[in-house]
Parts: C-alpha cells; sequence; structure tokens
C-alpha cells in the first residue's frame, strides 16, 4: 500500500500532484527484460512554465521582460540494463554537433530512485495536515454538467480516505526505462554534468550510446524538437472561458488543464478548482507525460485527449466563478515517436526476435500561462464580464506554491 503524506499551504498541491504522478507507474513493476532499453524524451516548453520559477520562485524579472516566453527545449535520457551494475558504472550520449552539448553527455547512475520516480510529498517529516478542498471539473462547454464538481475534503484524504478513482490510475506514465525496473539504470541530465540544452540546439543527425553495462547503441533521428505552443485565454459574456492555440503539424492530440483558487479568508483553507478538458474524469497520470502516438489515438477515441485538428476549447463558467483569486492554464501536444533495435524487428511477426537493445524517442510540446496575466485576454476582458478581476501579484515572493500558501493560508494569493 502506497504511503501518502501531506503538507499545508503550497504541499497542497503537491499533494495533489504526487498523487496523480505517483499514481500507476506501470514500468516501475516491471521484472527487467532481456535487451538493454533506452529512453530520450524531447520537449519544447513555452509560456511561464519552469523556466519563470528558478530556484522554487518567480523570476518577476523574467516575466515582466517576456523572456519567460521564450520557447525552452527540454531533453531527458535514461538507460536501463538487465545487466548487474559493475563496480564503476559509465555510460556516455554521443551528440551530432547540432545538439550543442559538447562531443558527450555522462549518463550517471544514481544511488537511490530520481526524484521523479519517488512517491513522498514535501511535509511528511513535519507531520503537516492539510485542510481546504478540491473541486474537480472537466469537460469543454459553457457550462459544467450535472454532477459537476466532484468536491474532496482534503482533511480527510490525509486522514486516508481516499477516494477510489479519484485521479487518472487508468493512464500511467508509459517509462520502460526506470531506476526500479532497471538492475543497472544510468539518466541526464545530472549533478555531474553542466551542458544545457539551448534555443539553438538541435538533435537531428546521428547518435550513439556506449556504456560497460550496455552494448553500443546507435541511430540516427530526423525528427528534431517540436514547435513552440502559444495558448490563452479570453473571458466570454456568459462567464465562460475560451482557450485557444496555434496548431502543430506534427502533434497526435491535446489534453488541456486550468487550476485556480479561492481563499475562505480565515488564514488557512481554502478551494483548488482543478479543470481538465477530457470529457471524464481523467486528472494527470500519465498525461502530464510523454506518450506514444499509438497511445493517444486510443485516448483521442475515448475523448479523453482532444484530436490533433482541435485549436480550442471552452472552460465552463462555473470553473472560473469558483476559483477568482488565481489561474493558471496549462496545455500539452503530445507528437511523434521514433523507435530503433538491433536487431531490427522483423517483418514477419511469426519470426522469433530477440533484440539486443531497443531506443524509444518521444517528443511533446507545452505551455502554462496565468489567466489574465501579461499578454493573456482573459484579464483584459475581465472588466465586461461578471468575473472578479485578477489580483496584482507582482510582489509575490514566493513561486507557484507562494501563490498557493496565500490562497489556502488566507487573502487574495498575492
Amino acid at each position: 500500500m502506497k504511503k501518502l503524506i501531506w503538507a499545508t499551504g503550497a504541499g497542497a498541491l503537491a499533494l495533489t500532484m504526487g498523487l496523480v504522478l505517483g499514481a500507476g507507474d506501470a514500468a516501475s513493476q516491471a521484472t527487467p527484460a532481456a535487451p538493454v532499453h533506452y529512453e530520450m524524451d524531447v520537449g519544447t516548453a513555452s509560456g511561464m512554465g519552469l523556466g519563470a520559477f528558478g530556484g522554487g520562485g518567480v523570476n518577476i524579472g523574467a516575466l515582466l521582460s517576456g523572456r519567460a516566453n521564450e520557447p525552452r527545449k527540454e531533453l531527458y535520457l535514461r538507460l536501463g540494463s538487465p545487466q548487474a551494475t559493475p563496480p564503476n558504472p559509465a555510460a556516455q550520449h554521443f551528440m551530432p554537433t547540432g545538439a550543442r552539448l559538447g562531443a558527450s553527455v555522462p549518463l550517471i547512475t544514481p544511488t537511490r530512485a530520481p526524484d521523479s520516480e519517488r512517491e513522498t510529498i514535501p511535509g511528511q517529516e513535519r507531520g503537516e495536515r492539510p485542510s481546504g478542498r478540491i473541486l474537480l471539473f472537466w469537460g469543454c462547454g459553457a457550462h459544467a454538467p450535472a454532477g459537476q464538481p466532484v468536491v474532496i475534503d482534503l482533511a480527510r484524504i490525509s486522514a486516508g480516505q481516499v477516494p477510489t478513482g479519484l485521479f487518472s490510475t487508468s493512464i500511467p506514465r508509459d517509462r520502460s526505462v526506470s531506476f526500479a525496473n532497471s538492475r543497472t539504470y544510468g539518466d541526464w541530465p545530472n549533478g555531474r554534468s553542466n551542458a544545457q540544452v539551448s534555443s539553438q540546439s538541435s538533435l537531428i543527425g546521428a547518435h550513439r550510446v556506449t556504456g560497460n553495462y550496455s552494448p553500443d547503441i546507435a541511430f540516427t533521428l530526423s525528427q528534431d524538437f517540436m514547435p513552440a505552443l502559444s495558448a490563452r485565454s479570453a473571458a466570454n459574456a456568459d462567464g465562460s472561458m475560451n482557450l485557444s492555440w496555434n496548431a502543430i503539424a506534427e502533434a497526435t492530440g491535446y489534453y488541456a488543464w486550468t487550476m485556480g483558487f479561492r481563499s475562505n479568508g480565515r488564514g488557512s483553507g481554502g478551494d483548488i478548482v482543478w479543470w481538465t478538458s477530457s470529457a471524464s474524469q481523467q486528472f494527470g497520470g500519465g498525461l502530464w507525460d510523454w506518450m506514444s502516438p499509438a497511445t493517444v489515438a486510443n485516448l483521442v477515441r475515448q475523448r479523453v485527449v482532444l484530436p490533433p485538428a482541435t485549436n480550442s476549447c471552452i472552460v465552463p463558467a462555473e470553473v472560473r466563478a469558483a476559483a477568482p483569486d488565481a489561474m493558471f492554464g496549462n496545455l500539452y501536444a503530445y507528437g511523434p515517436e521514433a523507435d530503433f533495435a538491433y536487431p531490427p524487428r522483423p517483418a514477419n511477426a511469426r519470426t522469433p526476435w530477440r533484440p539486443i537493445w531497443t531506443a524509444r524517442v518521444r517528443y511533446r510540446a507545452n505551455t502554462s500561462w496565468m489567466v489574465g496575466g501579461p499578454g493573456d485576454a482573459a484579464g483584459e476582458s475581465a472588466s465586461n464580464s461578471n468575473q472578479p478581476a485578477q489580483p496584482n501579484c507582482r510582489r509575490r515572493r514566493g513561486g507557484l506554491g507562494g501563490v498557493l500558501g496565500g490562497v489556502l493560508g488566507g487573502g487574495n494569493g498575492c
């Protein structure tokens, strides 16, 4: 049974995120297969994103200057082997010159599971318990259907009363390589490499991975980073909110979510208001990760992910009304996948196939923004609707957690 850990204020979001991201990492329960597996997750992030939250706080200069909106390329590398860990495990990925990462980057073997695989939530050591509520809405449309929102009492969850089916356990993270399912594991970025992907980096060209616990892996990429997403929200006269974004040719589907807040004015507690574009109650899980085109196509059929031809979605009026203090928007565009193996998979499915290694490269783009913040039309239209205007948060000293702390701890989140 998983152990849940709780925190107040900003930790309430960490609790929510932890339940979602920790729910159902199917690969971590698997037994290592015979081949060595390699994974590259390639992303293009834009908008407010983590680039505006350096060191755990908002980089106000970046936000006000517009630098936070500049696209940021991201790359995550994972190597998993069924071989026992040698005394000094070592592996490296040799990149094409256009990657601008030097001749190679090291894949370091950690001594414990990376934070992305750990199921702990900040605040455990202090024994803190959150108060307040989570209000769940889903689906595109001017008004929320009957039966919404689903209301979650954080105090009851912290006491161990976790509702079944609360988050997207049906959509686990698709990780064929993880610390947990590999006898020897290496990844990048890590603490021993200062190399960083730049806005000019390109992955097109020859790649080679070598190590003392894996065979040489070699493949050539013809697909580069996806173009950047650009999304905005605009208030409608009926109180609903229109989300729109640029179309990306490589996208296989889109998934949007917003998180907003309402203070109760009593110094603690308050509401977290969470909405997703899914037609069913599907929050987080693998939807926040990279997903294969086949998985996305299946989720499009289930109306969990929006079709690739979609470029807008209406957030119900009830969502905006429930979160007057602050709201953040997020959008994912899932992309293509490139697969390699040696020896290659036979054309005849009946022919026995025992690959020595496999490599998978997945792509996505994502963006995030403050609803009603700089450059967003929702704030500009608020005075013409019945919705309260967004607070001026330029004096906020913390990051997203600080905003949460302000909302859940009383005040207007600024």
